[in-house]
């Protein structure tokens, strides 16, 4: 038998996980707290399997909370159960020590399967969340230019040498080759032919 323990500030949503849970053959609800305080405080008492935890708990934050019930009691798993998806909070949570993280509009047969899971030592992590965690797309170098140095780079594509483009542009030959170099390094190119042709591929309109 699963050992549950409740952890949410709205009473309601407390009576309707009860519920849930106590429909199953394999868990039972051992005790419910509306704080993070009491969570720590029933944990110790309880020695639940899982915890069932929202985030932004009152007296008591969620992060606390679960160092707090791990450092009394490592081999209990503490579940997030939240409305909250960022990057920030999830990152939060698991580096507290929580072993899964849910969203409460999850699916009821999910969460009992994501309560099994983490009883047996497992990560559930609800799919929305673990899309939120993958590393972002590496940044493009074109998005590193400043306006200057793309509107140098486009004439030089077009064959301009830099009195040239000092005059289109009305900037000094001098601070041309500034801009130029700079835009050079952003982009990894050595020399004007290399620079030609990056831009025609990836500024060009």
């Amino acid at each position: 038998m699963i050992g549950v323990l409740l952890v949410d500030d709205h009473a309601l949503v407390r009576s309707g996980l009860a519920g849930l849970l106590a429909a199953t053959d394999d868990m039972q609800v051992l005790g419910e707290a509306a704080d993070g305080a009491q969570a720590v405080e029933r944990a110790r008492e309880l020695a639940p399997d899982v915890v069932l935890m929202d985030l932004s708990m009152p007296v008591l934050d969620e992060v606390a909370a679960t160092q707090m019930i791990l450092a009394a009691r490592p081999e209990t798993h503490v579940v997030v159960l939240t409305s909250f998806s960022d990057r920030e909070r999830v990152g939060e949570a698991l580096a507290a020590g929580a072993v899964g993280y849910l969203l409460k509009d999850s699916e009821p047969r999910d969460l009992l399967a994501a309560v099994r899971s983490a009883a047996q030592g497992h990560a559930p992590i609800d799919p929305r969340v673990a899309r939120s965690l993958l590393p972002s797309a590496a940044p493009r170098p074109q998005d590193a230019l400043s306006a200057r140095e793309r509107e140098v780079l486009l004439l030089i594509a077009k064959g301009l040498a830099n009195k040239q483009i000092g005059r289109a542009l009305g900037i000094s030959e001098a601070t041309v080759k500034a801009h130029a170099g700079s835009a050079f390094r952003r982009i990894g190119v050595a020399d004007r032919t290399s620079a030609a042709l990056w831009t025609r591929e990836h500024l060009a309109p």
